[in-house]
C-alpha cells in the first residue's frame, strides 16, 4: 500500500487498516507518511470521550496510558501502510514500553499530534519511538515495542 498512499488518510481508511473500533480507536487522521520510517497522525480529543466521565469529574484529563496507546496505534498504521495495507488476520500487540514521560495534560479541545518513527524491526517485532504533542509542545513520549501474532 505504501506506493498508493494518498494523504490525508481519514478515519474510514484507518479502520480498513487497524482492527480498533469505538471507543478504542485513538487515531483520526494521518497527515504525513514516510514508508518504513515515520508517520504523523492526529487524535482530536473531545469532551465526549467516554474516559472523561471518570478521569476526572470536573477536571477532564486524557489518561496517559491512552496517549501511549494512541502512539502505538500510529505505529501500527506506519507498519501496515508500509506493507500491503491489509490486516489479513495479523494483529500487533503491545509488548513493552520504555522511557515513557508525561510532560503536560491532554484535555478536551486538544488535537493530539502523534509522531512515530520506526527505530528497527526484529523478526516479528517493531520498535517505535513516539512523541505526542499539543500545539507543538510535547505532552508525552515513549519507546514502544509491538509484536505481530496471528489472529
Amino acid at each position: 500500500m505504501s506506493s498508493t498512499v494518498k494523504l490525508p488518510i481519514d478515519v474510514t481508511a484507518i479502520q480498513a487498516v487497524l482492527p480498533h473500533r469505538y471507543p478504542f480507536l485513538l487515531v483520526d487522521r494521518v497527515v504525513e507518511f514516510e514508508p518504513d520510517r515515520r508517520v504523523l497522525a492526529y487524535k482530536n480529543v473531545t469532551v465526549n470521550e467516554p474516559f472523561f466521565n471518570g478521569h476526572f469529574p470536573g477536571h477532564p484529563v486524557m489518561p496517559g496510558v491512552l496517549v501511549v496507546e494512541a502512539l502505538a496505534q500510529a505505529g501500527g498504521l506506519l507498519t501496515q501502510l508500509s506493507g500491503d495495507g491489509t490486516v489479513d488476520g495479523r494483529l500487533f500487540y503491545l509488548v513493552k514500553i520504555d522511557n515513557a514521560k508525561f510532560s503536560r495534560m491532554v484535555v478536551p479541545g486538544d488535537r493530539l499530534e502523534l509522531e512515530v518513527t520506526l527505530k528497527r524491526t526484529i523478526r516479528n517485532m517493531a520498535l517505535y519511538s513516539g512523541v505526542a504533542r499539543v500545539d507543538g509542545k510535547q505532552a508525552a513520549c515513549a519507546d514502544i515495542l509491538c509484536a505481530e501474532v496471528d489472529a
